[in-house]
């Protein structure tokens, strides 16, 4: 158990629909960080962009990615984060992945498929909240869209870390950045978003804007827009446990059930 956690940001491009040259090239930048850290975070779809072309990209979990974040995460002594395209059971699912050093993997499958660019029509939802321990902090991953629904990331776990991977477009990023923020303060916990850069397939601009807030929605991160950047920030539990003492808002929360 640690009061801190280091966490690395990875702002990419991502080729469309190559696994190979973006684990060849996410393995470059994540081998360049040479400080040590907890986390590694990288966006969503990290092997293909975001791409409804499933069967193209699609591997299992037995596949050559999770072996390589197997592999990579132990080298590094860092769990790592990104969603995949998995093909499982006959379905596809955008699935997060958590890869911890010793070789535990966490899974969440997209619960918000993205309507407008026809991802429920190839994927299959998830239909499980998930939040895991990792180094002593309770944490929340989610993916891109989820972030539109608050209720979904409600902080009904009392979890420490909120986490957002994304391929989000620069048409609608105002709404990312607000939102981000907006989870931080209203969940009291520590929300960190890693959006991508650069063209996909479909000519879709991402302009990044990745990015760290504390409880109180301050912006902890320097990564620039429209380029790659990696950035490393340390979270402090001790900030939590300090504002949501002197605060106490997450007290006042509503309770509810959600329906599957």
């Amino acid at each position: 158990m640690s009061n801190t956690l280091k966490v690395a940001l990875i702002q990419t491009e991502l080729a469309w629909e190559e696994p190979v040259l973006n684990r060849q090239n996410l393995n470059t930048k994540i081998n360049s960080i040479t400080n040590g850290v907890d986390l590694i975070i990288l966006p969503e779809m990290l092997t293909s962009g975001f791409t409804m072309n499933a069967d193209v990209v699609a591997e299992s979990m037995e596949g050559d990615t999770i072996s390589w974040l197997k592999d990579l995460s132990n080298s590094k002594d860092a769990a790592i984060i990104g969603s995949l395209v998995i093909s499982e059971n006959n379905q596809f699912y955008n699935r997060l992945v958590c890869v911890e050093p010793n070789g535990k993997i966490t899974t969440y499958d997209k619960r918000h498929t993205f309507t407008l660019a026809g991802e429920h029509k190839v994927y299959t939802s998830g239909t499980d909240k998930v939040t895991f321990e990792y180094r002593g902090w309770k944490i929340c991953p989610l993916i891109c869209y989820d972030l539109r629904f608050p209720v979904w990331a409600r902080n009904s776990e009392d979890y420490e870390l909120l986490i957002y991977v994304a391929n989000w477009p620069k048409t609608r990023v105002s709404a990312w950045d607000a939102l981000l923020k907006a989870r931080a303060i209203e969940n009291m916990s520590y929300c960190v978003g890693v959006n991508r850069v650069g063209l996909d397939g479909n000519n879709y601009e991402y302009t990044g804007h990745s990015a760290a807030y504390d409880v109180l929605g301050h912006r902890l991160d320097d990564i620039p827009s429209n380029e790659e950047a990696i950035c490393i920030v340390e979270l402090e539990k001790s900030h939590i446990d300090f504002y949501r003492d002197k605060l106490g808002f997450l007290k006042d929360r509503d309770s509810f059930i959600i329906t599957k």
